[in-house]
């Protein structure tokens, strides 16, 4: 549904009870998208904040699924404007929501959240009710020494931030077909991936995690054999 008719921001539902929170942009050619998820149970989780200057997107497009100081968490996979810009705002609206993230993150940017952060080990699970997030760390996959992914382990979601980011507008909310092919494309005329040494065996270990789908921050979210679409993405690194 459409929660904001003037951006055009819109909310889909991915996978059970998981909802993407998508606000397109034209002030790059082409077109792109940022996505923001929502977790539902009874600790709400809100992964990627969006940019900070479309908090009042992101606040409204919650409101529409649950009231917003229902959040619990807010979460994020590196310290970034589009993953976290729109933290101090959210938790200001929240208050009882803390911030999610891995164990370097805090320490690096811990100083500028408002509110401490409920800070996950590399490998820990977190329950949210009737399901859980699972945090692992992914250092410079695709970049940031503080980078990590979260797997819902109900529906096998990976939240899986800047890997298979997509050009244009992302009006599709989840799709089957190709995202490797327009990612790579992106990738090769912009390569934001810091090609770290280790990048194939991150990789390696959220494939076998067995994801089912896939949250992209930005571009459409994706079903399908995930653990296949890791390799190959690892394979076209020459990780």
């Amino acid at each position: 549904m459409i929660t904001n008719a003037q951006s055009n921001t819109r909310v889909d539902e991915v996978a059970t009870r998981i909802y993407r929170i998508s606000t397109p942009v034209t002030n790059i050619p082409g077109g792109f998208s940022f996505n923001r998820y929502l977790v539902v149970d009874d600790a709400p989780l809100l992964f990627h904040t969006g940019p900070r200057g479309m908090f009042p997107l992101t606040r409204e497009a919650i409101a529409a699924v649950i009231p917003v100081e229902r959040l619990r968490y807010v979460g994020f996979s590196h310290f970034e404007n589009d993953e976290s810009g729109a933290l101090n705002e959210l938790l200001a609206v929240a208050p009882e929501a803390v911030p999610l993230c891995g164990r370097i993150n805090a320490m690096v940017n811990g100083e500028t959240f408002d509110r401490r952060a409920r800070v996950l080990a590399d490998g820990e699970d977190l329950s949210l009710g009737a399901r859980s997030v699972r945090w692992l760390d992914a250092p410079h996959v695709p970049h940031a020494w503080e980078c990590g992914h979260l797997l819902e382990s109900t529906t096998r979601t990976l939240f899986c931030s800047d890997l298979f980011t997509q050009p244009g507008p992302g009006e599709t909310a989840l799709t089957e077909g190709d995202i490797l092919g327009p990612s790579e494309a992106l990738r090769k005329s912009l390569d934001f991936y810091a090609h770290a040494r280790d990048t194939r065996a991150h990789l390696e270990r959220l494939a076998k995690e067995q994801p089912t789908t896939l949250a992209c921050m930005h571009g459409s979210a994706w079903r399908g054999d995930g653990a296949a679409l890791l390799r190959a993405l690892a394979d076209r690194l020459g990780a």
